[in-house]
């Protein structure tokens, strides 16, 4: 199925760094799997704002990006992630990263966005999360605990990576709650 016929008008615009493909979830209500394929930086992250834009205009507010062929990230792309998160959570929708490569986490990291997004490694993880997770984390969180390194009192909002702002260590929380090193 082509974009457009998902998203009418979607293709009207194309930029040669980064193209974009759209495919339904049909698992889970007004959600689609936004494949990216190139890179993000200062000079397509209006494109890309653009083309998103138009999806959730199109009532798509549970939005899974596959970033297994995204090469790049800028903090400028980064920032686009952020505003889709802004888009979607009010209208009940939420982002889910997909297959992000270890260069690009890398950056998420860095700028303390990994803590922001729900990131998954698998298709499956990604339709779970949509189909039941967000009650999950409600439940468990905001959660304050104590970094396994420094023993400074930390809150976790939800789970995810982060640093420790005290010893700047790497930590996790699982859905459940459990704190780890990493």
């Amino acid at each position: 199925m082509s974009n457009n016929n998902i998203v009418p008008g979607f293709n009207d615009e194309k930029d040669d760094s980064l193209r974009i493909n759209l495919e339904k979830v049909p698992e889970v209500e007004n959600c689609l799997t936004i494949y990216l394929i190139g890179y993000i930086d200062t000079y397509n992250s209006s494109f890309f704002q653009k083309r998103i834009a138009r999806v959730v205009e199109a009532g798509y507010v549970n939005l899974i990006f596959n970033c297994a062929s995204l090469n790049y990230v800028s903090s400028t792309g980064i920032g686009s992630f952020t505003a889709f998160l802004k888009m979607v959570k009010p209208k009940g929708g939420d982002v889910v990263l997909l297959e992000i490569q270890p260069k690009v986490y890398e950056v998420f990291q860095l700028l303390g966005f990994s803590q922001f997004f729900n990131i998954k490694d698998s298709m499956g993880d990604a339709v779970n999360f949509f189909k039941n997770g967000t009650q999950v984390e409600e439940s468990v969180f905001p959660k304050i605990f104590s970094c396994p390194v420094c023993s400074k009192r930390l809150k976790a909002t939800r789970s995810g990576r982060f640093r420790c702002s005290e010893c700047k260590s790497i930590l996790a929380i699982d859905q459940q709650g459990a704190v780890f090193l990493g």
